[in-house]
């Protein structure tokens, strides 16, 4: 019998005796991975059937799924994920839609959907999945758990699908923000958090949805109580609107080149929304490239000066709780657009973020989240430890 029950429907395979851990910091540990990760001697799936039918079974493991292994933690399974992590509410056509068992009503989230599901319905002490646009962050804030998107880069991605390099980071789920620490330890992440300034910026708080500021604030306004003298200037970038379409239009040159090749040329069946996100993608030429790299080029630059010096920006993770799962697809588009001009500014400047649970709007979580600058993932979860408490 598999060693756990799942009752969420976040893995696509339970496997039949875990992988055990190396004697280590994470000794007597589970966790998941998400299926674009290798794992030995299992198929990644990368959340496509045709996909899966085309691989090899890993002849090696991904990097970070061995780091946690030798750090001690037991693989349990692989994940379900969006196909081709092409998405972020959590659905896929072919696999179904996990649980999100803290509002079983509304999605999970995604594209890492299965491993923040497990890690919320308590059936792994932690899981690892991948951030290229929220993938890992959304899902927390839906799932009322803690997610980090490590600084791009900061994590080897060795033996993980690309599905946009330029923006894809290793991120991690935990119940709460010790257990996240702990496993970014074994990734080199351990540091002390030595933030100064919290930074609320008042044209993200200003245009939030009024519900979801009014529930957010009082956990914001704690949090920068316990740092520093809050700061609340504007976000010196372009809006909301300007960088989620920068982000869109470079994610899919990058994706097309990456995996939207493979796809055309083995007529690999689609959803249809992942359908039509591919075909934006293929359509996305040289010249609008370079205006959107130009863009996201401004936004790096800025966010660089703007979080030197102990400055730590606190803002809201999602524009609200997550959507139902009876939403239209247009429903659905017109969330993911909104969520991607908050989730982009860590994505267009390679930053770490993480989402920690806050408050309740509609009896469904949102997150909080604390970005901090390039390089600065060990501080952050320090700091996201140390605010512990904030929610009560």
């Amino acid at each position: 019998m598999p060693l756990i029950d799942d009752t969420v429907g976040a893995f696509i395979e339970v496997f039949q005796s875990p992988l055990m851990g190396a004697a280590g910091p994470l000794s007597g540990l589970t966790f998941a991975a998400k299926d674009n990760l290798d794992v030995a001697g299992k198929v990644t799936g990368n959340g496509n059937p045709a996909w899966r039918a085309a691989q090899p079974a890993a002849g090696a493991h991904a990097s970070a799924v061995e780091r946690v292994l030798s750090a001690g933690a037991s693989l349990v399974g692989k994940t379900h994920m969006d196909e081709f992590a092409y998405s972020l509410m959590g659905t896929n056509a072919h696999y179904g839609t996990p649980l999100n068992s803290a509002a079983p009503e509304r999605v999970p989230g995604g594209s890492s959907s299965g491993s923040a599901a497990a890690v919320a319905a308590g059936l792994v002490d932690f899981a690892l999945g991948t951030d290229t646009g929220g993938s890992v962050r959304l899902p927390a804030s839906f799932c009322g758990i803690f997610g980090i998107r490590s600084s791009h880069g900061a994590v080897d991605m060795s033996g993980v699908v690309p599905m946009a390099p330029g923006f894809d980071a290793l991120g991690w789920f935990a119940r709460d923000a010790a257990m996240l620490a702990r496993v970014g330890g074994v990734f080199g992440l351990s540091g002390v958090a030595d933030y100064s300034t919290p930074w609320l910026p008042a044209d993200i708080w200003d245009a939030l949805d009024p519900r979801v500021a009014h529930a957010l604030r009082p956990y914001a306004e704690a949090a920068a109580d316990r740092i520093g003298r809050v700061v609340r200037d504007p976000l010196a970038i372009v809006g909301a609107a300007e960088r989620a379409e920068a982000f869109r239009l470079w994610q899919g040159r990058d994706v097309w080149r990456a995996i939207g090749i493979w796809v055309e040329a083995n007529n690999a069946k689609l959803g249809p929304d992942i359908a039509a996100r591919f075909a934006a993608a293929k359509a996305v030429d040289a010249a609008t490239f370079e205006k959107a790299d130009a863009t996201r080029k401004e936004i790096a630059a800025a966010m660089e000066e703007a979080l030197d010096k102990g400055v730590v920006l606190i803002l809201p993770t999602a524009p609200g709780p997550a959507p139902r799962k009876d939403s239209t697809q247009e429903a659905f588009d017109r969330f993911r657009k909104e969520a991607i001009g908050l989730l982009s500014i860590a994505a267009h400047a390679r930053l770490p973020q993480i989402s920690m649970p806050a408050a309740t709007v509609d009896g469904a979580p949102v997150g909080l989240s604390l970005v901090g600058a390039r390089g600065s993932d060990a501080k952050l979860l320090a700091l996201a430890e140390a605010l512990k408490g904030i929610q009560d």
